[in-house]
């Protein structure tokens, strides 16, 4: 199986006039498919700020800081956390190229968790107020905020559900195919950026208990691994 790589911003569309788009962007196909003019393009183009790299380790943004503006990441992965009073963490949520960090804060105003970038990261940072204005004169703008919000609440009522541990590692790989074939990869294809405790502590799970169903799927001809790469054969019966 050949690594699988995170993707790269590449250049999604070319709208003239210094707008380019990337590939791995949260908002231009919805933006470039609803046929939104050059003006009211530009208007999106010129709010977007390009901040990054930050390495493996480093925070993008911390629990109570003020809520100013959404991360749209541009490469890498980034994953977002709470940690308890003895020091432990709980992880929330991984995003990938493509996805925005962020929008559990637009209620109250502050980050209500932390975002730690899992491997070189690059993003686009949003003023929230600047793209709230704007989503009232792009309809399409507005729905991606919502679709993006709608799969985050999705995958949280799926870990609250009564799962087994295969079914929530199931879903878990699932869920990351499909979103690695948002970015254009064939779709059985899945690139761990996490560790083991970390999908571990995401799904609520030990460790030991992810290892244990990640080699049984294995063993069953289910997925092939190779290190942090993972090709699902058999999505049916997975």
């Amino acid at each position: 199986m050949p690594p699988l790589q995170s993707a790269t911003p590449t250049t999604h569309a070319d709208e003239g006039e210094g707008l380019h788009f990337c590939s791995t962007c949260a908002f231009s196909s919805a933006c470039i498919d609803a046929g939104y003019d050059k003006p009211t393009l530009r208007d999106l183009h010129v709010m977007v700020e390009h901040v990054g790299p930050y390495h493996a380790g480093e925070h993008i943004f911390r629990t109570n800081d003020p809520f100013r503006a959404l991360y749209a990441v541009r490469s890498g992965a980034v994953k977002t956390l709470t940690v308890d009073t003895d020091g432990s963490e709980q992880v929330l949520g991984f995003y990938l190229p493509g996805e925005l960090v962020g929008l559990n804060a637009i209620y109250p105003k502050r980050f209500p968790c932390d975002a730690v970038a899992l491997e070189s990261s690059q993003f686009c940072r949003f003023s929230f107020s600047a793209i709230s204005a704007l989503a009232t004169r792009m309809p399409m703008l507005q729905q991606q905020l919502f679709r993006m919000l709608s799969r985050e609440l999705g995958m949280a009522s799926r870990l609250a559900g009564d799962h087994s541990a295969d079914e929530r590692v199931a879903a878990f790989l699932t869920d990351l195919a499909q979103r690695f074939a948002a970015q254009g990869f064939p779709a059985r294809y899945v690139h761990l950026a996490m560790t083991r405790n970390e999908i571990a502590e995401y799904l609520r799970l030990a460790s030991e208990t992810i290892s244990r169903i990640l080699g049984r799927f294995r063993n069953q001809g289910l997925i092939r691994v190779d290190g942090r790469d993972v090709e699902i054969i058999d999505s049916e019966q997975l």
